[in-house]
């Protein structure tokens, strides 16, 4: 079923890349829609759709299940691939361990973007009551009533950023104001999944992750640095951002650097420098 707040980016001709994206727990692809202008702007068609669960109907949500968000991006990886000659994954949060997850299965996945990857729910902002409760609320009937609020820094250091990010939450268009305990447990489910086959990641691999992340530690992505089987893969991690890293005070860093990646990879643009 596709939503209202679903994009896809094309150019005219097709340029024989493509970039697939994911967008974060609770969001919309809206969330990604500047990011991924930055990258179609380079020369990218990019592909951005609502996960199960998200998006129009926010009451879906707790219904879904970690297994709809695979079968799903399954899908629209199958349907995508044939396309291009290379085609690469990106993702934010959540979205970031979708990618992941999708990469331990496909072996022609060009390379493979994370941007705050959530293996592990350890941010500052966790409250300190979180693993007393997590065990009791998590695995039983309680995770269906219980949410927890999204709150102040909103994923974002820069202030007046924040603010902006803080008044669209408000009016519940692009985003949910809080985090449904059924979600967070079909997060962790996923997560622990894809822990266990990380070493079946061997494809060229860019993460890029806040030491001040908000809602996860820079754990998850040393973890997924450490344990992939890729020769080439590496790890950014920035000193003056928050979750958000594509809203926040390194973005034009954070983009900047996902398009040297993707066309250190991109047969297209190792042509044009030959012919050049």
């Amino acid at each position: 079923m596709s939503s209202v707040l679903d994009f896809e980016l094309k150019h005219p001709n097709n340029p024989g890349r493509a970039v697939l994206l994911f967008h974060g727990m609770t969001g919309s692809p809206f969330e990604m829609k500047k990011y991924a202008k930055h990258l179609f702007q380079n020369g990218y068609d990019v592909y951005g759709y609502c996960l199960p669960g998200h998006g129009d109907h926010p009451q879906d949500i707790y219904s879904v299940s970690w297994q709809d968000w695979i079968s799903f991006s399954e899908e629209k990886y199958t349907a995508l691939r044939s396309k291009y000659d290379d085609f690469f994954l990106g993702g934010l949060c959540l979205g970031a361990v979708i990618a992941l997850n999708l990469a331990q299965n496909h072996k022609d996945i060009t390379g493979l973007i994370g941007l705050s990857t959530t293996l592990y729910l350890d941010g500052w902002t966790i409250p300190w009551y979180y693993n007393s409760m997590i065990g009791i609320a998590l695995h039983t009937i309680l995770r269906y009533y219980y949410t927890f609020p999204e709150r102040e820094p909103y994923g974002i250091k820069n202030e007046i950023i924040r603010r902006k990010m803080s008044s669209l939450m408000k009016k519940n268009t692009v985003a949910m104001d809080n985090y449904p305990m059924s979600c967070i447990y079909e997060l962790l489910k996923l997560s622990e999944v894809t822990r266990k086959n990380i070493d079946k990641v061997d494809l060229p691999v860019l993460l890029i992750h806040s030491v001040e992340d908000d809602l996860t530690s820079d754990k998850s992505a040393k973890f997924v640095y450490d344990n992939i089987s890729s020769v080439q893969k590496e790890m950014i991690l920035l000193d003056n951002s928050y979750h958000l890293v594509i809203y926040d005070n390194e973005k034009e860093l954070v983009f900047n650097k996902s398009v040297e990646f993707l066309n250190s990879l991109s047969k297209e643009e190792q042509l044009q420098e030959v012919s050049g």
